[in-house]
């Protein structure tokens, strides 16, 4: 911290973190959501997710630096893989049909219908993913780090000088510093949003 190392390969990670976590809700929730209404959608891909699902994170990563190159778009890239799965299978379980029959059945515009009962309905679902998701994705991030970037919380820990020399209390130092981090965005940020928008759920007094 006094050198300043500590906040740059933080803040590093963290924008690793951010990028690989935006790119996988965004498309594993649009895949879960086909595959959720679409029958023929779920058959095309789901040999495909049960593949992706099952294979080692250290063969995604490996062959996303293969074959796009040690660089950040592989590095992101390769977390997002990982993750893009369990957000999909999480989304797909949520998207049913009959949620968008319901509004239909009670003649809700299209803006209502998705806004008053299809996002209700996918919260928890969303809500699921993207806590799993966080909690997975720093951690393929620093393995993402360790093998082929030259920063960040991973690259530092397996600096020759840590590792050789079993430097425990620079190795914890980084490892508290971003569980801080992840412990503050989850009560400054993700608990108030979760109370915000269930709220809908709480009995009249």
């Amino acid at each position: 911290m006094a050198s300043g190392d500590l906040f740059f390969h933080l803040a590093v990670t963290l924008a690793r973190v951010a990028g690989a976590f935006a790119l996988s809700m965004t498309l594993g929730t649009a895949i879960g959501l086909a595959m959720g209404r679409r029958q023929a959608v779920d058959r095309l891909l789901d040999p495909w997710l049960i593949l992706l699902i099952n294979m080692p994170a250290l063969v995604l990563i490996v062959l996303c630096y293969i074959w796009i190159g040690l660089t950040e778009a592989a590095a992101i890239t390769a977390v997002a893989l990982n993750k893009i799965p369990n957000v999909v299978i999480t989304l797909r379980e949520g998207a049913r049909p009959e949620a968008f029959r319901d509004g239909a059945g009670y003649r809700f515009p299209r803006l209502a219908t998705v806004r008053d009962v299809v996002l209700p309905q996918l919260q928890p679902y969303l809500a699921a993913a993207s806590r799993s998701g966080l909690a997975l994705i720093w951690k393929i991030v620093l393995v993402v780090e360790l093998l082929g970037r030259s920063n960040g919380v991973g690259f530092q820990i397996h600096l020759y000088f840590y590792f050789q020399l079993f430097n425990v209390t620079a190795i914890l130092g980084y490892a508290f510093a971003f569980i801080a981090v992840m412990l503050v965005t989850e009560y400054s940020l993700v608990q108030p949003l979760k109370t915000r928008l269930t709220r809908w759920r709480a009995k009249p007094a």
